[in-house]
């Protein structure tokens, strides 16, 4: 089969690999027809993790059933599934309490396995024309048989729930304002969510104009970074008060307001503790790794930068991070998606064959217009 073959920073190949099998009786074959390109994947694609040569990328995919293993009891050939990046056995000590992101059988020796990623355990990602789900009983979510809302279930593999994740995190409540760093796919999702569960104002952070703009046309406040501070922008509007909550959706590679661009990997957090008010909770859905080969400095590649500790015990706020535990929040907002009271394909930008993968992958790192957030379609 075809599938989106890492080979090194930067180069990324759609080649011919094996076709997946049945290695256990509880695991399916599923047909993708629609897998995404994630921000996440980019660390891997700029050489910023310990990705190796020959790893098939990603890990959010959606499809149809093509063949079953002999144990798998609700999951039947035919079925249009959806699944969460993050592989559950389900029976797990922290499965069993809805951790799934953090699943203890998957990937032994770590807390959390996933498709296609770097030290997320030995399963092959779905960028790909078929991909090997285990345990599928507990992986698949089942889709309604018709192709409406592709695009808006496809979001359910990781952003949605990760966006949903990042206003969970920050405790967002009814009427609360809320300050998203972060305009890519996930932070634009954390805003929706924000707005999903009754925030009065939600203000949106980054410098891409069609970012913002996508921010604005869902109801928020875009804030352009490059013209300033953001948290003192914030500030400024609001007459000198800051907001309650706020959620970093960028991670380790952000970059600070210079005209050079450099990173700045503690500036989204020094944001979030300088415009989140006493007693409020900042949430972190944004990804950070404990080892950087491309960091700038030996603390950051360490996955260690400094932070205003002090002036985060001294306001009081309190942080919530780590990975989505998709399977908490996907089946209820595909219920919500069913019954059209959300639509997060509002984000899609782009819809392209999956040999187009490599294109695709320059132009999104490059963050060009029309690039936010791309679909790869295996069957095109």
């Amino acid at each position: 089969m075809k599938a989106v073959v890492y080979e090194g920073p930067y180069d990324i190949r759609v080649e011919d690999v094996d076709d997946p099998a049945i290695e256990q009786p509880t695991d399916v074959i599923v047909r993708i027809t629609s897998t995404c390109i994630c921000g996440s994947d980019l660390h891997m694609y700029e050489g910023r993790t310990d990705a190796q040569a020959g790893l098939v990328f990603g890990h959010e995919n959606q499809g149809v059933v093509e063949e079953v293993g002999s144990g798998v009891q609700r999951v039947k050939k035919g079925d249009r599934v959806n699944m969460p990046f993050n592989i559950g056995c389900g029976f797990c000590f922290n499965c069993e309490r809805g951790w799934t992101g953090f699943c203890l059988s998957v990937n032994p020796g770590f807390a959390g396995g996933a498709y296609g990623y770097v030290n997320m355990g030995p399963y092959r990602g779905g960028q790909a024309e078929y991909l090997r789900v285990p345990y599928a009983d507990f992986n698949c979510l089942e889709l309604p048989d018709d192709e409406d809302h592709e695009h808006d279930f496809a979001m359910l593999c990781d952003i949605f729930p990760t966006g949903y994740h990042g206003a969970e995190l920050a405790e967002v409540g009814m009427g609360e304002t809320v300050a998203v760093f972060g305009a890519g796919p996930v932070g634009l999702m954390s805003a929706y969510a924000c707005l999903i569960k009754g925030a009065s104002v939600v203000y949106v952070i980054d410098q891409i104009p069609d970012r913002l703009k996508m921010a604005e046309d869902m109801g928020c406040v875009p804030i352009d970074f490059s013209k300033g501070d953001p948290a003192d922008q914030i500030t400024d509007m609001r007459k000198g008060d800051g907001v309650m909550k706020s959620i970093d959706a960028v991670g380790y590679q952000a970059i600070g307001s210079g005209e050079d661009g450099e990173e700045e990997p503690n500036v989204v957090l020094e944001g979030c503790i300088k415009v989140t008010n006493p007693t409020g909770k900042i949430g972190i859905p944004g990804l950070y790794v404990p080892s950087d080969p491309g960091a700038s400095d030996p603390h950051a590649s360490q996955g260690m930068f400094p932070i205003s500790f002090g002036k985060l015990f001294e306001k009081g706020l309190s942080l919530g991070t780590g990975q989505t535990n998709v399977k908490r929040y996907n089946r209820f907002l595909r219920d919500l998606i069913v019954a059209g009271r959300v639509e997060p394909s509002l984000v899609v930008s782009k819809e392209v064959p999956l040999e187009e993968a490599p294109e695709a992958y320059e132009r999104f790192d490059n963050r060009e217009e029309g690039y936010t957030k791309v679909v790869l379609k295996p069957a095109a």
